[in-house]
């Protein structure tokens, strides 16, 4: 009966989910117009999910159905306010945890959009916490900023209890998702450097990955304008221009004010495709010398010739060796020397998704 009840509640959380991924479609949809343009863009967008289904339904069943995935965990009281964890098979000690907010154009933006990454670095005895928030129109720039950190916060004050290390602790952000954690980086260290009481330190956060992010909204306005995000929903969701110095961490950190914290952040990686179409590549250059401008650690990886979307979907998917993927974990667990000796040792990671499926979906992707 239990197992049952247990099923029951999957196959009902799972419609849920669906229902929420369907309506938050609808909702971009309505806030990007429905002219020709995007007409051809959703039908791109159809074929693009089409072609990579077999990789997306294997990692759908591991979401729904494993006992690794602690799905929707409360960290907050707004109603997005949730993140699911994905957990390593042993609990042989404290595992070092990855925070993951999502990307979605701040408009679809959802957890499970992390359920492959936390897939695979599940398999390396890494925890991942994949923190949902507000999207527009429910939320503007300043509510999912908030959402977020109120998630990292209950990760570093939390994680424990799940078997993960408070002490390291790594956040990692993906397109608009690398916007968001960027900017709950930044403002952390502020609030830090001025002697502001937080509910979390900076100091628990080893790293940031940042992976091909936007992080200076006055150069990116014209041209997401350009590619469809026009600027008045643009504005609405960053709360106007008055806000883009706020919520621009390659802009923010140049301040007077505000260079004592580049002391406290973390190192910073960076990770982009030289042929990014959404959000172009010099945007991770950018920031990468801005902070080492103001005596910050950082760095940008390029991969030649990689998209968008590249990095994090068709590469995984494709299984294998992946060089994003082992700079990560490499970082990750740098300095213990026995989860190094299992990462060269480990197999290679399966493919999901034929080949030509991936490269007929690269042609074809909207992003």
């Amino acid at each position: 009966m239990d197992r049952q009840t247990s099923l029951s509640q999957d196959i009902g959380h799972a419609a849920a989910e669906t229902y929420l991924i369907t309506r938050l479609a609808f909702t971009l949809l309505r806030y990007l117009g429905v002219g020709y343009r995007w007409y051809t863009r959703l039908i791109a967008l159809v074929c693009y999910a089409l072609l990579l289904m077999p990789g997306f339904l294997q990692v759908a069943y591991f979401y729904f159905f494993s006992s690794q995935v602690r799905r929707s965990i409360v960290y907050g009281d707004q109603p997005r306010n949730r993140l699911d964890l994905y957990l390593p098979t042993n609990n042989n000690g404290p595992k070092p945890v990855v925070v993951f907010v999502t990307g979605g154009a701040w408009i679809i933006g959802y957890k499970a959009w992390g359920s492959l990454l936390g897939l695979q670095l599940a398999e390396r005895d890494i925890i991942v916490a994949c923190v949902d928030y507000r999207n527009f129109p429910q939320g503007t720039i300043s509510d999912m900023v908030k959402d977020a950190s109120q998630g990292v916060s209950f990760v570093c004050n939390a994680i424990d209890r799940y078997g993960g290390d408070p002490n390291r602790i790594y956040l990692m952000g993906q397109s608009a998702g690398a916007h968001i954690s960027a900017c709950v980086l930044l403002e952390q260290a502020i609030k830090e450097s001025r002697g502001e009481s937080t509910m979390w330190s900076v100091s628990q956060i080893k790293a940031y990955f940042g992976l091909s992010g936007g992080y200076n909204l006055f150069n990116l306005v014209d041209h997401f304008h350009n590619r469809g995000l026009y600027r008045s929903i643009f504005l609405s969701i960053m709360e106007g221009e008055e806000s883009f110095e706020q919520f621009s961490p390659e802009v923010r950190i140049k301040g007077p004010r505000n260079r004592e914290a580049a002391s406290l952040l973390p190192p910073i990686k960076l990770f982009h495709g030289t042929s990014d179409l959404s959000i172009p590549s010099d945007a991770s250059i950018n920031l990468a010398e801005a902070l080492k401008g103001v005596g910050a650690e950082a760095e940008v990886i390029l991969y030649e010739g990689k998209s968008h979307t590249d990095l994090f979907l068709q590469d995984p998917l494709r299984g294998g060796k992946d060089d994003l993927f082992d700079h990560m974990v490499s970082v990750i667990h740098a300095g213990d020397e026995e989860a190094l000796a299992k990462d060269a040792s480990a197999p290679l990671r399966k493919r999901l998704v034929p080949e030509f499926l991936l490269r007929l979906a690269r042609h074809i992707s909207p992003f």
